[in-house]
């Protein structure tokens, strides 16, 4: 007589596990359902704070004065570089580079880059730190930092804001006019009649950022450049 085993072990059956995995996929679909819009969520905050660094670092640049700056004040600078931002020799470019923490350059007070032959021997944080700097293509100090520059480089067409039909609406590019009187240029930002140049800045994302980049394949970029990574309305003032 064999004995018997009233605890014996019982598996699941086929229709049980086709049933576990029915309430699996619905639950990941639910899942994904709520978690989706979520990591869009984080992906467009990241996106926004990068643009919100990226413009108010180009407003604060536009009014500081450095020494080999045009315009003679903060004011005239800015409204240099709007104007001639539409130039693909004086474009904006707009970029993070590593700047020493010790040394900075004499004549603009712009911190000295650290190449990427130097990090061997520098900390972060200690000897360098990573800033974000606008200057004009046509400046010597930026090819200085292309060694130095982490991420990608921005190139900005600015367009000034003027009064069409009772809105602000971009005026003619490379060239700054009276906002109250559309086409009427002005030559000179002395000659400015208003506190405030209000405009529109393009951002483009630059497809490279070597020495060689920087000649003949940016002039085509920039040129044929139409639709930006974003735009913001922006203002200076006296």
């Amino acid at each position: 007589m064999k004995p018997s085993h009233p605890c014996r072990k019982r598996g699941f059956s086929l229709i049980e596990t086709v049933i576990a995995i029915g309430v699996l996929a619905v639950l990941l679909t639910g899942f994904m359902i709520v978690f989706a819009p979520a990591a869009a969520g984080i992906r467009k905050s990241i996106n926004v704070q990068e643009a919100d660094r990226l413009a108010t670092t180009l407003e604060q640049e536009l009014v500081t004065f450095r020494t080999g700056d045009p315009g003679g004040n903060g004011f005239g600078k800015a409204f240099t570089w709007i104007k001639d931002s539409n130039n693909a020799n004086t474009a904006l470019l707009i970029y993070q580079y590593r700047g020493s923490l010790s040394s900075t350059r004499q004549d603009d007070k712009t911190p000295e880059p650290v190449g990427s032959k130097e990090l061997a021997t520098k900390l972060p944080g200690k000897d360098y730190t990573v800033q974000t700097m606008v200057r004009r293509k046509s400046d010597p100090k930026f090819l200085e930092d292309l060694n130095a520059i982490e991420g990608s480089v921005y190139v900005v067409k600015c367009t000034q804001l003027v009064f069409n039909g009772g809105e602000l609406k971009t005026g003619a590019a490379g060239q700054i006019s009276d906002p109250k009187k559309a086409g009427a240029a002005v030559a000179n930002p002395d000659d400015y009649p208003e506190a405030v140049i209000a405009f529109a800045a393009d951002f483009h994302a630059l497809q490279g950022k070597s020495a060689a980049y920087f000649g003949a394949p940016f002039t085509k970029f920039f040129t044929n450049a139409k639709n930006p990574v974003f735009t913001r309305n922006l203002a200076v003032r006296r």
